[in-house]
């Protein structure tokens, strides 16, 4: 489902990512931890397409997301990105002076069906249903980044991009959280994530580290201590 090889990316003269690969198959779940600006946010960036990597290639269900052009510039075919791929960045893309239910109809056109998943379909998990009409100013941040999640899987994309979203959010909201990603998993989805949260890194099948730009696999029943002393 996912294969990516050889990601590189630079700010300036400073290298962000070195040489970046992995790969991830259906219904699989890959964790990606590390120290804070070591370069898990950028890598999730150009995972996403908001982010043009240097160079090396993305392929997503057998296209191409990423790749290098005859001449040398790295190209990025925007409908592999746009339909395959949902993303959960750490700050919200919601617009605060609208309501819930209007920003979530800027992403899901047709009425009937944002109805159906919140009362009875896949974001119904996620409870936002109780909140719908609320300001979204007025939201606490676990309501903010359910509301965020769920744009992201407006078209139900095959793969979900997903950029610590339990941080600093409550227990019953990353139980939630959780409940919907192992929901996700079960229908065939493809999971990337960062984070440090222990529940959410017993979701994944494999764990990488990030130093440096460098991402290297960890044992995936390394946690706590044992796991940060890889950073």
């Amino acid at each position: 489902m996912i294969a990516v090889t050889d990601i590189t990316s630079s700010y300036g003269r400073r290298r962000i990512l070195n040489g970046v690969s992995f790969t991830a198959g259906q219904g699989e779940c890959v964790g990606i931890v590390g120290a804070n600006g070591c370069g898990k946010s950028t890598l999730m960036s150009v995972l996403a397409g908001t982010l043009k990597p240097s160079s090396g290639t993305v392929i997503y269900g057998g296209r191409t997301a990423w790749s290098k052009t005859g001449a040398g510039r790295m190209h990025g075919d925007r409908d592999v990105l746009r339909t395959m791929t949902g993303y959960v960045p750490q700050e919200n893309p919601l617009i605060p002076e609208l309501s819930v239910y209007d920003n979530l109809r800027l992403w899901y056109p047709d009425h009937r069906i944002l109805r159906q998943e919140l009362e009875q379909g896949f974001l119904s998990l996620l409870g936002i249903d109780d909140f719908c009409s609320k300001q979204v100013s007025k939201l606490s941040g676990g309501m903010k980044k359910r509301v965020s999640i769920a744009i992201a899987m407006a078209g139900m994309p095959q793969i979900l991009l997903l950029d610590e979203p339990s941080a600093a959010l409550d227990l019953v909201c990353k139980e939630d959280i959780r409940t919907y990603l192992q929901a996700y998993l079960r229908r065939g989805g493809t999971v990337v994530i960062t984070t440090h949260e222990e529940s959410e890194l017993a979701l994944c099948n494999k764990i990488y580290v990030m130093k440096n730009g460098y991402l290297s696999q960890a044992d995936n029943h390394l946690r706590g201590e044992a796991l940060v002393r890889l950073f």
